[in-house]
Formats: C-alpha cells, sequence, structure tokens
C-alpha cells in the first residue's frame, strides 16, 4: 500500500485549539458531567457513590491543562486575565473535592462550573483580542443578535429542549431563546442536541434534550466572545423637513 508524502500529512494536521475554544470544550464537558449526576440522582435514592470520582478528577485535569494553555500565549498581566486564571484554579480545586463526596455534595459543587468556564473564556478572549487586534480572526458577522446571545446561553449549559416532534419547547434562564433560533443554529451545524441526556423538567418526568455546541459551534462563539451581539442595520430614517420661520413683518 502506498503511503501518502510526508508533506502531505502535515498539511492535514489540524491547527491545536485556541485557549478560548479549550475553554468552551471544557464548558460544555461540565455541563454533560452536572448532567449525568443529575439523571443519576433522579434514577436512584442511593446511587454508587463512586460513580463519578472518574470524571471528576478527569475534569480537574482539563482545567489545570486549560490554565496552562493560557500562560503558554504569554500575555501581560492584567486584572481580567488574574481573575479568569482564579476562577479557573478554584473550578479545578472544586472538582478535586468532589471526587471525594457523594454525588449530590459533587453536583452541587460543580453547578456554577460551566458558567464559571464561559466567563473565564470571555476574559481570555477579550484580553487576546486587545492585545493582538491585528491578528485576530474576524467575527461571524453571518450571526443575528438572537443567534449570538443563544450560543452563549447554550455555552453556559443554560438550554434543553422538550416536548413531541409536533410541539417541542426551549427551557433556558438568564435571556430567551426560541425554539426556532435553536433550530437555525442547527442548520449551521453550530449546535446539536442530545437525547434525553438533561435532568426532566419535574420530578418523575422524561429526561430532556440536551443543546451543546458542535465543534463548529466552538470555533464560531470564540471569534465573537467579548464582543457585542451583530446589529441588523435598519434604513436610514429620512431628514426632517426643514421648517421656515415666517419674518414678522412691522
Amino acid at each position: 500500500m502506498t503511503q501518502p508524502p510526508a508533506d502531505a500529512l502535515l498539511f492535514e494536521v489540524p491547527p491545536p485549539p485556541t485557549p478560548t475554544e479549550r475553554l468552551l470544550a471544557l464548558a460544555g464537558r461540565y455541563t454533560h458531567h452536572n448532567d449525568t449526576l443529575d439523571l443519576l440522582l433522579a434514577e436512584s435514592t442511593e446511587p454508587d457513590p463512586d460513580s463519578h470520582v472518574e470524571a471528576a478528577q478527569g475534569l480537574a485535569t482539563e482545567t489545570l491543562a486549560a490554565i496552562k494553555a493560557i500562560y503558554d500565549e504569554r500575555l501581560y498581566e492584567s486584572a481580567e486575565l488574574s481573575d479568569a486564571i482564579a476562577r479557573l484554579k478554584q473550578l479545578a480545586y472544586l472538582s478535586t473535592a468532589s471526587a471525594g463526596h457523594g454525588p449530590q455534595l459533587a453536583r452541587e459543587l460543580t453547578a456554577l462550573a460551566p458558567e464559571a468556564v464561559l466567563d473565564s473564556a470571555t476574559r481570555v478572549a477579550g484580553e487576546i483580542r486587545r492585545r493582538r487586534w491585528s491578528n485576530a480572526t474576524p467575527p461571524d458577522e453571518s450571526l443575528s443578535a438572537a443567534q449570538h446571545t443563544a450560543l452563549h446561553e447554550i455555552a453556559r449549559g443554560h438550554v434543553v429542549v422538550t416536548g413531541s416532534a409536533d410541539r417541542q419547547y426551549v427551557h433556558h434562564r438568564t435571556a430567551r431563546v426560541l425554539i426556532s433560533t435553536v433550530r437555525s443554529l442547527e442548520a449551521k451545524d453550530l449546535v446539536a442536541r442530545k437525547a434525553k441526556s438533561a435532568s426532566p423538567a419535574y420530578i418523575g418526568g422524561p429526561p430532556q434534550d440536551r443543546v451543546h455546541l458542535t465543534p463548529a459551534g466552538v470555533t464560531v462563539l470564540a471569534t465573537v466572545l467579548a464582543l457585542p451581539p451583530a446589529t441588523t442595520a435598519g434604513p436610514s430614517p429620512r431628514p426632517a423637513p426643514r421648517t421656515q420661520t415666517a419674518t414678522r413683518g412691522r
């Protein structure tokens, strides 16, 4: 069998993820971890106390690796960067600690992890963009404001879909996300749903579908983090008609 030239193989190797992309992927893994614990706790009153240990330790390791990737960027020290790294270190500690507790307390310790990681990713992206603006990837201007907001909410682990094929509902938290927006992002291959992977909407109900970023969605969101959503320019307003003041004769 003929092997391809070595030069050809070099061009097929994808570039390593940026620190921002790495953090967005990490936020998704924390969301998946929390969903797994939610389902475990919903299905059993006495879940295996060690069922989450390996995953929690793995998340702590990945969080520390993300911190190292930020340091490798050799960015100048700033309050924003220091806050981001401090929050990630706290999260690594909480993830490690959660491995030493049962599933219920472990779930509470990582409850805010996706939001914390996204916040750190936003700060890091802002610092990288501020320091290296000339080399920054231009943002995806094809995203609407609603899609921009939805990607952020999905990265936070705030969006699930429930219902039947005929009628579906989106459950969200801090910002409104419509099912039409989710579908438009699915059409762009920026998000996907994992069926029956999130906790039920009510006790005894069926699991919901978690909406998560795809690899393409991670890449796109990384380019627009720390930037305001795109605004659609409306028609230019017509100039106001000039009013003439009559000169009063004497």
